[in-house]
């Protein structure tokens, strides 16, 4: 059964999360304070996590940076504060979805179902270039090494995987990683490529996987030392 972690510090509407996941056919648990989710998901492990930002006990975006050292788990971040900036933040830090308060629980379980979807899509790699992705661990191999993503980070490299050479348009790349087709900026597309690409330049320094194509979107790169030298 898929668990879900809520790391929320207002009673209802916790209560209110944890019963529509039950509802909706998942293991719900709340916790009421960061620290105490970081502990639960250490020990207990979660599918989905359900991530206030503004806890009792610190800053719900510390938490998130805080879990993307030990866990790739989905992160949706739940939260009043409505500021672009914050929402940036949060998907650099390695969120995987935002949505801000007030909302509807229904909508709540509608992203958990997109999150769900992206993880049970798969892609063999591309045994030429040295590249595979492994969908059930979320993970990235090439030339031997490995590298735990983010579900999105994952759709993302995925989506520009599946047709190696060809250019993906931010949209494109919106409706892939989001299929419910819900309205996100230009900017928000950049802020995950901007993450993906810092995270595999720290295992990967020689390499660039994606390139940016001016006014049309992104490709996979080369995946060849010397060709991404030479750009």
């Amino acid at each position: 059964m898929t668990r879900v972690l809520i790391i929320e510090d207002e009673d209802k509407l916790a209560n209110l999360l944890a019963d529509y996941c039950r509802h909706a056919g998942y293991q719900a648990t709340v916790c009421d304070r960061g620290h105490a989710g970081l502990q639960h998901l250490r020990e207990q492990g979660a599918e989905v996590v359900l991530l206030d930002l503004m806890l009792p006990d610190g800053d719900g975006l510390d938490i998130c940076k805080e879990i993307r050292r030990f866990s790739n788990v989905p992160i949706l971040i739940i939260s009043a504060r409505v500021d672009e900036l914050d929402r940036l933040l949060g998907l650099e830090l390695g969120a995987d979805d935002y949505i801000c308060k007030p909302f509807s629980p229904r909508e709540v379980i509608a992203r958990i179902k997109v999150i769900l979807r992206r993880l049970q899509q798969t892609f063999d790699g591309d045994s030429s270039s040295g590249l595979s992705l492994d969908a059930d661990r979320l993970s990235l191999s090439f030339n031997g090494q490995s590298l735990a993503l983010t579900a999105v980070e994952f759709a993302l490299i995925q989506t520009l995987a599946d047709r190696p050479g060809f250019i993906r348009s931010r949209q494109q790349l919106m409706d892939r990683i989001y299929d419910d087709h819900r309205v996100v900026s230009d900017r928000t597309i950049d802020s995950h490529v901007k993450k993906l690409r810092q995270k595999l330049a720290e295992l990967f320094p020689n390499i660039q996987f994606i390139d940016s194509v001016y006014g049309a979107g992104y490709r996979l790169g080369s995946l060849n030392a010397e060709e991404s030298a030479a750009q």
